[in-house]
């Protein structure tokens, strides 16, 4: 029937008015507009849905509201509520996993430092670093990163990996951050209590740069939330998705998705669903720097 409306109007368009090609298609006006809006809403349905399925597939580990964020920086803007469920009647919800192993240590007889990020109000870059350390299997056991995480930005300044379990791979991601940031006088170093960050090494490194200590209160992941979750998403988003023969395979794949996918590309959502690099940018920008 639609097809019939649409040859008879371009055919007659010119000199008959809508009543006019209802009448030759024996059709009432009411009949038209149905027809015509019931069209137009498959259409867009159908083209929602291929550009939600797009995205989602484009970042399997995304939620309906990054890949909403994704949809509006495209130029479309869909409803949440739209995106939960093309996501969810085409199977595009996704089920994370959850593994955990202990990497904190916090039986030593190095001294611990005060929690002086609990409260802390972050109001820009290089005041307040985050540290973490996670495991990464590989066929044969396990390697270990460590990572740094400027708390402002959200953005990874440094991380390094190690077949062992000791304060060499903390300490080379210290290294790594402090050579790509220009620090002042007031970057408070926050982390848990694990010897790695508690040994004379580290220590020592913090203090000879005039950074302050922060420690996490015994038993309680809250503390270090921003960092903890980055770990979360990399585990989640990259190491559970892959498997690696060595660690210098390992290497490979988690360098450009730290680099690349996590500080350049993924949306958060506590930086308003940009990542972390072009906050950094806008942040320079409007301060002048």
């Amino acid at each position: 029937m639609a097809h019939l409306i649409d040859t008879e109007r371009k055919r007659t368009s010119r000199t008959l008015s809508t009543s006019g090609m209802c009448r030759l298609a024996q059709i009432t006006r009411a009949q038209f507009y149905r027809q015509h809006m019931r069209a137009t809403e498959i259409v867009s349905a159908a083209e929602i849905n291929a550009q939600v399925k797009a995205v989602a597939l484009e970042r399997p580990t995304y939620g309906y509201r990054r890949v909403r964020a994704e949809l509006n920086r495209r130029g479309s803007h869909f409803s949440e509520k739209r995106v939960r469920c093309c996501m969810r009647q085409q199977n595009l919800l996704c089920k994370r996993r959850r593994r955990f192993i202990a990497t904190t240590d916090s039986k030593h007889g190095h001294p611990v430092y005060p929690n002086l990020a609990r409260g802390m109000s972050v109001t820009g870059l290089n005041q307040l670093w985050v540290s973490d350390i996670t495991y990464v299997r590989i066929v044969r056991g396990f390697v270990y990163l460590a990572a740094i995480l400027d708390a402002h930005s959200r953005r990874v300044i440094g991380w390094a990996m190690s077949r062992s379990l000791d304060s060499a791979v903390a300490v080379a991601a210290l290294k790594t951050a402090l050579d790509a940031r220009r620090i002042g006088g007031n970057l408070v170093h926050h982390s848990d209590r694990g010897v790695q960050y508690a040994s004379c090494e580290y220590t020592n490194l913090l203090t000879g740069r005039g950074i302050q200590i922060s420690m996490s209160r015994r038993g309680d992941p809250y503390d270090n939330g921003k960092c903890e979750r980055f770990m979360r998403t990399l585990r989640e988003e990259e190491v559970y998705l892959s498997e690696y023969e060595t660690m210098s395979e390992a290497r490979e794949s988690i360098a450009p998705f730290i680099e690349e996918v996590y500080n350049r590309e993924r949306r958060h959502s506590a930086l308003g669903y940009i990542p972390p690099a072009e906050f950094e940018q806008q942040l320079h920008q409007s301060t002048g720097a």
